[in-house]
């Protein structure tokens, strides 16, 4: 592990052909109250709409994401919805001008309507295409195949996204991998679910999942020996160098064409949506082979990213300190759920992308016991995702005196982190969380205990957030049991 976090650090800016078929996704998201009176169907109250780059577009965001840049070659339709996937593709730090417009083409839409449970648990009810999936014509071929060879040199990878829309499935393909063979790049693919491999010949890496590998191989996969059959059985098909399979909770096998396949194991992991999972795998793998990774370091990372992709909802491209933070917990360096102001500002915007409410409470959080615990879990039913800001070592000396705390605040950050119902954890240093509140703004402020006034009440208010109280375990506070130890040590010396 320690090896792959220096591979991500040390990683170059780099550079990738990216052709493919190229999406904007819209999400549509809405309270679902109440069955409709007109047939047993539930009723989509929408709040907001938001759109996405979808297909392609979630690699080239993913490479974004990764310090790399991706150049996308592709359709899109002389639109609405081509004019803003460009304008989401820029944002992400992508080149389009390999991007051909067509007229007479729409541009690819996704739109699904997502549904809040309970006002909490984003849960997709309905996806809805909206597209044209014929093959591109002789002139749209022409001018990404002209684009596309002015631009190979410059770039360290190419990679391919099948989603089987109409771009690849073409002769235009066979001249793209022809093209960056002679460039010398190496050619990944994450093909479509077809059976044909054939319009994948002479790439580098083809990154099938399982059912894909089935279907391409035509061998069912049931154990060890059928996934090496059914991988190399793929690579005869494409006439590939290789095969990275996924393979959901049990990881990858990357298996070379003259070489000893390798399984590439997973931690178990609670899957929320497989979503774009594809698309990470491949981003990673273009991000670290075009960086000079082997394939096999570029594998473990991938399957790591793709591994933290299925654990959101949507797509959500995964950072190099993502990455590196997932690493490090893998190996016990630090608490996976502790991140700095930064970083958790971040996420938590994304949370609230996924339709969440953000539950933010603070303390010291010294000696963690049953109060605490009971307090925390009834505050995680308060939304999507709990925010616990402990008091760092310093504060809580200013608040509570040279005797304290007792527990590290790297300790109680951990213990903290351990709780299931917690889902970040972030250390401040001043003796209120009034600046994390304005920098979070989370949905609901909630505190235990019983002084009249909650600090940081008007902030929270003040942007339309909640605030609620919870009723505090009696007779259970650090300081009570404290007395309580410091009284059984009196009266055994006095014995």
């Amino acid at each position: 592990m320690q090896s792959l976090i220096h591979l991500l650090q040390n990683l170059p800016a780099v550079r990738v052909a990216l052709v493919g078929d190229f999406m904007l996704d819209t999400y549509v998201y809405g309270d679902v109250d109440r069955i409709s009176p007109e047939s047993p169907v539930p009723v989509l109250r929408a709040s907001r709409t938001e759109t996405r780059v979808g297909g392609a577009g979630n690699v080239a965001a993913a490479v974004g994401a990764l310090g790399g840049v991706a150049e996308c070659f592709g359709v899109i339709g002389d639109d609405a919805a081509g004019h803003e996937l460009v304008r989401l593709l820029g944002a992400a730090g992508a080149a389009t001008d390999g991007l051909a417009k067509v007229p007479s083409r729409p541009t690819s839409i996704k739109t699904r309507q997502i549904g809040l449970a309970q006002h909490r648990h984003a849960q997709q009810m309905l996806r809805v295409d909206t597209e044209i999936t014929t093959p591109i014509g002789a002139d749209e071929q022409s001018a990404i195949l002209s684009r596309f060879a002015a631009a190979v040199e410059r770039c360290d990878v190419v990679a391919i996204e099948d989603y089987d829309k109409g771009v690849l499935k073409t002769p235009m393909t066979a001249k793209i991998i022809d093209l960056a063979r002679k460039a010398g790049k190496c050619i990944l693919v994450d093909p479509a679910g077809i059976s044909d491999y054939s319009r994948y010949a002479g790439c580098s890496l083809l990154t099938p999942n399982r059912y894909e590998t089935s279907l391409a191989g035509g061998v069912s996969i049931a154990c060890s020996r059928t996934l090496d059959l059914a991988a190399r059985a793929v690579i005869s098909a494409a006439r590939s160098d290789g095969v990275l399979v996924t393979l959901d909770r049990e990881g990858c096998y990357l298996c070379p064409a003259n070489g000893q396949g390798e399984m590439i194991p997973t931690r178990p992991r609670t899957v929320y949506d497989v979503t774009g999972a594809g698309d990470e795998v491949l981003a990673t793998l273009a991000v670290a082979i075009g960086g000079g990774s082997s394939w096999l370091s570029a594998a473990q990372l991938a399957n790591v990213a793709g591994g933290l992709e299925v654990e959101r909802f949507g797509v959500s491209p995964i950072t190099r300190d993502e990455i590196i933070a997932e690493l490090e917990r893998m190996v016990g360096l630090r608490v996976a759920k502790l991140f700095d102001r930064d970083r958790l500002k971040v996420e938590l915007e994304r949370r609230r992308r996924e339709g969440q409410k953000v539950v933010f409470t603070n303390g010291c959080f010294d000696l963690l016991h049953i109060g605490h615990v009971r307090y925390l879990q009834e505050a995680r039913r308060l939304g999507g995702c709990l925010v616990v800001a402990i008091n760092s070592d310093r504060s809580v000396k200013r608040l509570k005196g040279p005797s304290r705390p007792v527990i590290s605040q790297a300790e109680r950050a951990e213990m903290l982190g351990a709780l299931e119902c917690v889902d970040y954890v972030t250390i401040f240093d001043e003796e209120t969380p009034c600046e994390l509140l304005r920098l979070f703004k989370p949905d609901v402020l909630v505190k235990g205990g019983t002084t009249a006034a909650i600090v940081g009440e008007e902030i929270v208010s003040a942007y339309g957030g909640s605030v609620s109280r919870l009723c505090a375990v009696e007779g259970m506070s650090t300081t009570a049991i404290i007395a309580r130890i410091m009284n059984s040590s009196d009266q055994a010396g006095g014995a």
